[in-house]
Formats: C-alpha cells, sequence, structure tokens
C-alpha cells in the first residue's frame, strides 16, 4: 500500500543539489520536520512533466524504477517522502498526516517550478493524490494516474481478506494468531506473508534489484503508525480512510490500474473509477501490485497512451 500555487520561484539556497549527469539531477528539499530527497529526470524534455508518488506510507521511490523509461519523452521526477528512503527520518509521529504529505507535493512542485503537471500516484500514493485533488489543491495538474489504488480502506482490508481465504489453513491460522497477539516475527507468520506477497505483492523469483532497494530503505516508523503492522488490518491513523465518494469532486482526465492479482482487486478497482465519471480503467493480466515491474511493456503502453491522449 499501503494523499493553487501562488508562485514557483524559489531561491537556489533552498535547494541541495548533488553531482548529475546532464540529463538527471537530484538534491533536498525542505519540509515541515527536514528534507526529503528528490530525482529529477530529463527536465529539459517539452513533454508536461511526471511527479511520480510513491506507496508505503514509507516505501520509497526505488520500486517505480520502470517509469524511468518515460523521460525519454517528458521530464520523470521522483521524490522520497520524509521518513523514508533518502530523505529524513525524523521521529516526531505528529508528522505523519495527509495534509502534511500534501504539503510535500506543493514543495516540490515549487521548487522544480512544476506549474503543469501529470501526477501519478501508485498503491497509498493514489490515496494522497485523490485527498490533493478533492482538496483543491490541484492547479495546474492536468491529468491523474491512480495505480494500483487503496481509496477505501475498509474495502482494502474485505479485498485482502478475500485472498487470505486463499491461502492454506496452516498458513491463515498464522495470521490469525499474529494479528490477535501482536506477534509479528514467528516463522510461521513469515512463511504464510511471503507465500501472499508472491501471489499478490511482486509475483517475479528472484523480486528485481529495486524493489529489494526500496524494502532496505523501508520507512517502518511511518508505515507502522498511519496503517499498522498487519496487511490485514489498519489499525493506524488512515484506518478510517474512506475517499471513493469523493472521487466525482475530480474533474481532470483520469485512469485507474492495476493487476489481475493486485491487492488492488480489479473488482474494487474498476468500482474506483465508477466513481469518478469520465475515468478510464485497465487491468494487466497476469500480473499483482507490481505489475509495473512484472509486465513493465504493457504498463508503460498503457501510460503512454493516457499520457499522450491528456
Amino acid at each position: 500500500m499501503l494523499k493553487s500555487l501562488v508562485s514557483f520561484i524559489i531561491p537556489v539556497v533552498f535547494m541541495s543539489f548533488t553531482a548529475f549527469p546532464q540529463s538527471e539531477r537530484s538534491g533536498f528539499i525542505p519540509v515541515k520536520g527536514g528534507r526529503i530527497w528528490y530525482k529529477a529526470i530529463s527536465m529539459d524534455k517539452p513533454g508536461t512533466p511526471l511527479l511520480c508518488l510513491h506507496g508505503g506510507p514509507g516505501a520509497p521511490h526505488d520500486y517505480m524504477k520502470p517509469l524511468e523509461k518515460l523521460a525519454d519523452e517528458r521530464p520523470v521526477i521522483f521524490y522520497d517522502q520524509l521518513g523514508c528512503g533518502n530523505s529524513d527520518s525524523p521521529e516526531d509521529t505528529s508528522l505523519w498526516r495527509m495534509e502534511r504529505f500534501m504539503d510535500e507535493i506543493d514543495s516540490v512542485r515549487k521548487a522544480l517550478g512544476l506549474t503543469e503537471v501529470v501526477i501519478l500516484g501508485q498503491s497509498w500514493g493514489t490515496a494522497l493524490l485523490a485527498s490533493y485533488l478533492i482538496d483543491g489543491r490541484g492547479t495546474g495538474v492536468k491529468s491523474a494516474i491512480f495505480d494500483a489504488p487503496c481509496l477505501s480502506v475498509s474495502r482494502w482490508i474485505a479485498d485482502q481478506e478475500a485472498y487470505l481465504k486463499k491461502l492454506p489453513e496452516e498458513m491463515r491460522q498464522a495470521v490469525a494468531e499474529a494479528d490477535a497477539t501482536g506477534n509479528y516475527s514467528s516463522i510461521e507468520y513469515q512463511s504464510a506473508m511471503g507465500e501472499y506477497y508472491k501471489r499478490h505483492l511482486c509475483m517475479l523469483e528472484p523480486w528485481p534489484d529495486y524493489v529489494n532497494e526500496a524494502f532496505s530503505k523501508m520507512g517502518v516508523g511511518v508505515y507502522n503508525h498511519m496503517w499498522g503492522p498487519s496487511e490485514f488490518k489498519a489499525t493506524g491513523t488512515l484506518k478510517n480512510l474512506e475517499l471513493a465518494e469523493e472521487l466525482h469532486k475530480i474533474k481532470i482526465a483520469s485512469i485507474f490500474i492495476c493487476g489481475e492479482f493486485d491487492e488492488a482487486t480489479p473488482l474494487t478497482t474498476e468500482w474506483y473509477s465508477k466513481q469518478l465519471p469520465g475515468s478510464e480503467f485497465r487491468v494487466i493480466p497476469g500480473s499483482s501490485h507490481m505489475h509495473h515491474a512484472e509486465k513493465e511493456e504493457e504498463y508503460l503502453a498503457i501510460v503512454r497512451d493516457f499520457l499522450k491522449r491528456n
């Protein structure tokens, strides 16, 4: 898993740049609570920039690497939200609020001059994207891509419970015991989660290095605070997140994408699309939550086509 700008001019002193090739640059942008790290590719390209919001909360941008290939047509920007990856990781839990994460989007857009932009959210990033647009902050956002969406926690939990019922009995029992006791370190539970992840998170064996890299830099603190320690129930601050009934407030071209065996199930993803009149819906066969990695060519073709038309 897994939310109107007056001026986009910012003094150079606000950003600390690292050395970069001509077509790529990275650095830090100050936000409330610390600094967030970003990477901008092909900023000299003429296409409308694509800003990518990663999932989690707390799963840094690395696993979204296939999207870098879109930089042959337009600027592509990634950043690690505060609390994970290359960004600062403060322990102040008051920072882990949807409003502050929306402020981060504004900070990135202002720092990089993204007056017009397409925004892609993946998993938790779709909740951040939807919240940003529903809140009326989307001035200059030309279109939106909701990738493996989590926009209703109640629907998300119901879908995971349905998947859980398809696991072997001993694995279901291990998950039930962990959720009851709060002990998620048992071998039995880890085995159950390994099987679940193979079916619904990433079906590739082995996982790509860039997916492993993201998990190695996971912001566990922010994830546990906002979601909780279990895939199958939300106990954190996002437990009451329900955005589906407000999707009609979004007035820009939008597309919803998921994998056939995605944690964001096709049934629920299609339901989201029906709540946003005029939006598009695509399912990538034979793939899961990491469909962008498993079916990279099909995924990028869908995104390119949508970007070309919008």
